[in-house]
């Protein structure tokens, strides 16, 4: 029924407290031949390894499978193939699920068949303490295409999507280095209403220098190229409006920190994606 998708590279230390996050589900224990738990490792150097093949060992449900380090969206997208459920969940290594998380996600898409998928409400930790959101991290159920074009509002360890979702729209883009959940989003909100459930259910960590957001300088120059991808799908004209305008507000930024850098060739070529993306 359920594929617990868990992709790692080089989080030994944090990777541990993750499984033992979905092994403590309470649909998983009261169904133990419902469930599998992939865990991806895309070419960790850290002793990954014998820690999955530890739990593999004692579990029949957990497989552990191995690949050369190419990023997380061909990581994923490898989860995404090998899974053989009916509801596909990421879960992020550093994140950890409250034990009722699939229990409750699964009723609620089983009791709503419409619905493609749902996500919910998370706890945030951020150097070990507890932090509160700010307010435009705020989520939202409905037709949202407008709240998730400035930032993404798609935590993919508090959600869980019907399998087909992916057959229609698409695996997650393997050309992007980051941003691939904001383009899934958006992908998502252009075709799906977004179901939120407002119960934390689980706990996202961050703080810690790996992550992918503070690798990168300038991350909306991977968003800006997700929002032209955008336009080359079926989008009515209202859509195409929002999307143009998002691409003119992410271009005024990207022109702004190239010139105070100095960098004025990169100013310039984010200008001209700003005059050829005008709206209407």
């Amino acid at each position: 029924m359920v594929s617990a998708i868990i992709v790692t590279y080089n989080r030994a230390a944090f990777l541990k407290e993750a499984i033992d996050s979905v092994l403590a589900q309470t649909y998983f224990q009261k169904n133990p031949g419902d469930w599998e738990l992939l865990v991806i490792d895309d070419g960790s150097t850290d002793g990954t390894r014998e820690l999955v093949e530890s739990y593999c060992q004692r579990s029949e449900n957990i497989r552990y499978h191995y690949t050369e380090h190419r990023g997380v969206s061909p990581a994923r997208n490898l989860g995404l193939n090998l899974a053989q459920g009916e509801f596909i969940a990421f879960l992020d290594s550093d994140d950890l699920w409250l034990k009722e998380k699939i229990q409750v996600q699964l009723s609620y898409l089983k009791a709503f068949p419409e619905a493609m998928f749902c996500l919910t409400e998370e706890i945030w930790i951020r150097h070990g303490r507890r932090v509160n959101q700010a307010r435009k991290h705020q989520k939202y159920s409905g037709w949202v295409l407008d709240k998730v074009l400035p930032l993404c509002l798609l935590s993919l360890s508090s959600a869980m999507f019907r399998r087909r979702m992916f057959d229609e729209i698409g695996q997650f883009d393997e050309s992007l280095p980051v941003c691939e959940d904001y383009d899934l989003g958006i992908r998502i909100a252009l075709r799906y209403p977004y179901h939120f459930l407002p119960s934390p259910l689980i706990i996202k960590r961050g703080g810690h220098p790996d992550q992918l957001s503070r690798k990168y300088w300038g991350m909306d120059r991977w968003r800006i190229r997700a929002l032209i991808k955008a336009l080359e799908l079926e989008v009515n004209p209202d859509q195409e409006k929002l999307i143009k305008q998002e691409i003119q507000k992410k271009c005024e930024v990207l022109i702004s920190g190239f010139l105070k850098r100095g960098k004025t060739e990169e100013a310039e070529y984010y200008l001209k994606i700003k005059d050829r993306y005008q709206p209407a």
